[in-house]
């Protein structure tokens, strides 16, 4: 009787043994997928960033070339209720030098 015992109680340990390799290789498939996911999208994140700063450059670059440079036509703003209107001075062809009309 009592090997019968140990017996059931040594299968039920293996089904509960089978049970946690089973669940240690679906956890492995798991984190090898989060870790391409993850690999994936930190690459996404450094290719924003880096379009952002060259966005940034870009940016910088035309305001100032806005701010150093000559007019060859005017520029307007579209109206807006608090936005002043600005206008070129007149120059040779190099990007334009802006500055503020009142209303």
């Amino acid at each position: 009787e009592k090997n019968l015992k140990l017996e059931e109680k040594i299968t039920m340990l293996q089904q509960q043994n089978e049970e946690l390799r089973a669940r240690i290789e679906q956890n492995t498939v798991i984190t090898r997928q989060l870790s391409e996911e993850n690999a994936n999208l930190q690459e996404y994140v450094e290719k924003e960033v880096e379009e952002k700063k060259k966005l940034s450059r870009t940016n910088e670059e035309l305001l100032w070339k806005l701010q150093e440079g000559d007019a060859v036509s005017p520029v307007k703003l579209p109206p807006a209720p608090s936005t002043p209107f600005y206008r070129c001075s007149s120059g040779n062809s190099s990007p334009a030098k802006v500055r503020t009309l009142r209303r």
